[in-house]
């Protein structure tokens, strides 16, 4: 058994196993248990979910302080608040992307829980990557900081501006290359029926499976955000990886009741931009204060303060609504 206390990325291999075992438990009983069945998830449903999914992410990190130290758990509950609510952000591209391909409610948990089988992955290469390069060149973080600045100011400017998902270059390309199926046909992500050009049996796409690229699609533009921020955050993998894995666990299940008031957060997106903004000048702060590292109990205090500010200013202001 000593190859379970082999190093892997930092962390025993014993740890990683750990965490996977953990993250498929949860999926299996999801899945399996909770939603055999295809139903529209109510908003009680939805919160009910998501309080599970919130307590084993938190319950998790306790177990990360204890395992690891208080600043492990600190950074891992910092990189688990940061992380769910820029993936807040996500749930509008969502919506519109299951209103536009007119996926009904009884189909779109079944959507979200296989694109999170995608997201496992790829946020895993793409911190593997980033991990690579902040171990090679501790610089690129710098990069990151500037980064995560910038966009944030982008996002504040065009937090009023809405996307129109039909005209998506992805979207186009895959009407006009694949085949794909005008009607939903059940929870089938592919079926077999007649070319119209030459009568023979193909395989077509239904507008489930489109759905499902769209969103995996979603995840990777705006893990181009969230992974920098995490890195600004913490450069231990473990932590990056758990803490956004957890994050998005919880995110999915919540969104149906996001869904159902996403008009009640109209100024979040400020919020968020705000965030990212103070996410990556820390990096820059902290050696003018003469700190190697911005601490962590503090970040964790102020971004508890920015997401408290937008969420309470957009309730206030659309009480009404």
């Amino acid at each position: 058994m000593e190859f379970l206390f082999a190093e892997w990325l930092s962390k025993p291999l014993w740890m990683w196993l750990s965490f996977f075992s953990l993250v498929s438990v949860m999926l299996a009983f999801d899945l399996g248990v909770l939603h055999r069945d295809n139903h529209e998830i109510k908003v009680k449903e939805s919160l009910k979910l998501s309080a599970g999914y919130i307590a084993m992410g938190l319950l998790f990190g306790v177990w990360v302080w204890w395992e690891l130290g208080q600043q492990s758990g600190l950074e891992y509950l910092t990189g688990f608040v940061v992380e769910k609510s820029l993936a807040m952000d996500n749930v509008f591209v969502i919506a519109m992307i299951f209103t536009v391909l007119g996926i009904p409610a009884k189909y779109q948990h079944r959507v979200l829980f296989w694109g999170i089988l995608g997201v496992i992955v790829l946020r895993g290469i793409m911190i593997g990557l980033g991990a690579a390069l902040v171990s090679e060149f501790e610089w690129v973080l710098y990069l990151f900081a500037g980064f995560l600045i910038i966009t944030g100011i982008k996002m504040w400017i065009y937090a009023e501006t809405e996307g129109d998902l039909n005209n998506n270059p992805l979207l186009k390309w895959l009407r006009k290359h694949t085949r794909i199926t005008k009607d939903l046909h059940g929870q089938n992500f592919y079926v077999k029926q007649a070319d119209p050009k030459t009568g023979q049996m193909v395989w077509f796409m239904t507008p489930l499976m489109v759905a499902l690229i769209m969103v995996e699609i979603a995840d990777v533009i705006f893990a181009v955000d969230s992974v920098p921020a995490i890195f600004a955050i913490t450069t231990d993998p473990f932590i990056v990886y758990t803490s956004n894995i957890m994050a998005i666990l919880g995110l999915r299940a919540l969104y149906f009741a996001l869904a159902a008031m996403v008009h009640r957060f109209k100024y979040l997106k400020y919020a968020l931009a705000v965030l990212l903004v103070f996410i990556g000048s820390k990096i820059f702060v902290a050696p003018l204060l003469g700190l190697e590292k911005f601490p962590p109990t503090l970040g964790l205090s102020i971004t508890f303060l920015i997401l408290a500010a937008g969420v309470g200013y957009s309730l206030w202001k659309t009480r009404k609504a």
